[in-house]
């Protein structure tokens, strides 16, 4: 295939859409184009992808083109964009104008892109293929579970549990592109280690007051019998990523992160009644000092 120069060796589209490989990614000033085939030139683009309400048209000029030669310039092509994804590459710029302007008034579109006359590797495609398993490999911070009271508490009483994460980013290079994944806590799930579990559900508790401790709350736990119990708390996270500064886009999956265990150790209480008064006998059975 070869390359065709038309109208001042420019191509001008008002964004059809693409014959072969359409996608709804959109294409960023930015960020990484999906390759489509542009059949006004017959070659492979990374077109904007626009719809019919875009207010903007586009063009792009081949660039290192020798004037009147229908040649390129080997030292401006060593300088130019690295086209080096697919078949016969060559640098071209992309320009904008508002498609009400008339005439046009263009204006450069950065960085440089590139042209293929054979389909070239989509970048994007084999990004989202990997961005689960580099999700689950990331090392987020688990959430960290509060227990109160800690590190003892009572039989039969009301311990309670709660959690406290935040959203967390991370740049990684994938494919040689920039990648910024973003990643939410969602759910949580406790396990209390005495074979009792609650969630994975929104809920992530809170802290309280210590006149308070004892009460129920949506993610308390009272321990039946007596002994030390690991507890474990599972976060959900839920992410986002964006490449070379674009639209952030979901990652299809979740991850699990676990925080450390905690080991909580339930008491028994005992109660007695006395019938001294300490007032009248202070050597009586409960009073202060007498053991």
């Amino acid at each position: 295939m070869t390359f065709c120069l038309v109208a001042g060796s420019m191509f001008v589209t008002s964004i059809a859409r693409a014959e072969q490989s359409d996608s709804d990614i959109s294409w960023g000033q930015r960020g990484i184009g999906v390759w489509r085939y542009d059949s006004g030139s017959g070659a492979w683009v990374d077109l904007p992808a626009a719809g019919p309400e875009d207010p903007k048209q586009y063009k792009f000029e081949l660039l290192c083109l020798d004037p009147g030669q229908n040649n390129f310039d080997k030292a401006c092509l060593a300088a130019a964009a690295d086209c080096k994804e697919g078949e016969n590459g060559r640098p071209v710029r992309w320009f904008e104008s508002l498609k009400i302007l008339d005439p046009p008034a263009w204006a450069a579109i950065r960085p440089d892109r590139c042209l293929y006359s054979e389909k070239p590797t989509d970048v994007l495609e084999k990004i989202a293929a990997q961005i689960q398993s580099k999700f689950e490999q990331l090392p987020i911070t688990p959430a960290v579970s509060g227990i109160q009271p800690f590190p003892h508490t009572l039989r039969g009483a009301e311990t309670n549990f709660y959690a406290e994460a935040s959203e967390q980013a991370f740049t990684v290079d994938m494919l040689g592109q920039k990648v910024v994944i973003k990643a939410e806590p969602v759910e949580y799930r406790w396990d209390y280690g005495d074979g009792a579990t609650l969630g994975p559900g929104p809920t992530m508790g809170g802290p309280l007051p210590e006149e308070r401790w004892g009460e129920k709350t949506r993610t308390s736990h009272a321990y039946a019998g007596t002994d030390d119990y690991w507890v474990v708390l599972t976060t959900t996270f839920r992410g986002t990523y964006s490449v070379n500064g674009g639209p952030d886009m979901p990652i299809p999956g979740t991850g699990q992160f676990a925080s450390p265990f905690q080991k909580v150790s339930v008491w028994r209480s005992i109660t007695r009644n006395y019938a001294d008064n300490c007032i009248v006998n202070p050597r009586g059975e409960g009073c202060p000092g007498v053991p």
